[in-house]
C-alpha cells in the first residue's frame, strides 16, 4: 500500500528482494501494466507487477524455488532523493505447511504507578507474524509498546514471541486488546482475561514443576515459562539501569569527597 503518494497511478512503484548478509537487489519498477521496467530480461517471466484500486501494488512471483526466499520491499520516491520503503513481506519456502499458534494468552503485572501487560504467541510455524495492541475503539496504539524477536523452539521448528504493552496504572479498566496475524489465521485477545503475572510467581507451588517441563502449573491456571522469562529480562534490564546510575553517582561523589579531605 502506497497512502502517503499524491498521484499513485501516476507514480512509479519499485520493488526490491533482500536477503540476509546481502544489499537489496532492485528487481523492477512499474507505472502500468504496460510501463514495466525489469533489472534483468530474464526476471520478465519471474515477476509481474501491477496497481490495484487507489494505493495498491502488488508483485506475483511464478515457479517459486527455495532460491525465492527473502523479503520483498516496495517503495517510492517521496522526492529527488528521498525513497520511502514499504514494511516488506517476508517468503519462505517450505514443504511443511503452516501450524497454528497452540497458545495465545496475556499476562499482567502492577509496578508502582504502570501496568504491564505481556502478550504471549506460542509454538507456530512460519515465522513470520504480526502482533499489534489496540484500544477500546479499535485504535492500533504504537506508544510504550516492545515486541520482542521471534524466537526458535530448541525441540521442534515452532517459533513463538512476546509482546509487552505499559501503560498508567489509572488505566487499569481500560481495556486492551492483543492481535496477531498469522498465516494459519489471526485472533484477538482482550486484557480483561488476563492473568496477574507477579501473583502467579509468588504463590506458585513448587511442587508441581517438573525440570523437563516447559510450564508452571499453579492452581488452575497455566504459565508459560518463555512469559515469565520475558518479564524477568525487564525486570533485570530495569535493575542494570539502576545500578549503572549508583555506580555513576558513586563515582562522581567520591573524587569530591577526597577533595574536601585533602584541604
Amino acid at each position: 500500500m502506497a497512502e502517503g503518494i499524491t498521484n499513485f497511478q501516476a507514480a512509479y512503484i519499485h520493488w526490491y528482494r533482500h536477503i540476509p548478509s546481502k544489499g537489496p537487489e532492485w528487481l523492477l519498477y512499474i507505472k502500468s501494466a504496460e510501463e514495466i521496467t525489469y533489472d534483468q530480461d530474464s526476471y520478465k517471466s519471474k515477476y509481474f507487477s501491477m496497481k490495484v484500486g487507489k494505493n495498491v501494488c502488488t508483485l506475483s512471483v511464478t515457479d517459486i524455488n527455495l532460491s525465492d526466499e527473502g523479503t520483498y520491499y516496495c517503495a517510492y520516491w517521496e522526492s529527488a532523493d528521498v525513497k520511502i520503503f514499504g514494511s516488506g513481506t517476508k517468503l519462505i519456502v517450505s514443504d511443511k505447511g503452516y501450524t497454528a499458534p497452540t497458545n495465545f494468552e496475556i499476562l499482567s503485572s502492577e509496578n508502582e504507578n504502570k501496568l504491564t501487560y505481556v502478550c504471549l504467541v506460542e509454538k507456530f510455524y512460519p515465522e513470520v507474524i504480526r502482533v499489534t495492541w489496540t484500544e477500546e475503539e479499535n485504535k492500533e496504539v504504537t506508544a510504550n509498546v516492545v515486541n520482542g524477536e521471534v524466537w526458535k523452539s530448541a525441540e521442534d521448528d515452532q517459533y513463538s514471541i512476546g509482546s509487552w504493552l505499559t501503560v498508567p496504572k489509572e488505566n487499569k479498566t481500560k481495556k486492551y486488546s492483543c492481535k496477531y496475524e498469522h498465516e494459519s489465521k489471526e485472533d484477538s485477545l482482550a486484557t480483561t482475561s488476563t492473568q496477574d503475572l507477579t501473583k502467579t510467581v509468588e504463590e506458585q507451588d513448587c511442587s508441581t514443576y517438573s525440570g523437563n517441563s516447559t510450564t508452571i502449573f499453579y492452581g488452575d491456571h497455566l504459565m508459560h515459562r518463555t512469559a515469565y522469562l520475558v518479564y524477568i529480562v525487564l525486570l533485570l534490564k530495569s535493575s542494570m539501569y539502576y545500578i549503572i546510575v549508583l555506580f555513576f553517582i558513586y563515582r562522581m561523589r567520591t573524587p569530591a569527597k577526597h577533595h574536601g579531605k585533602k584541604t
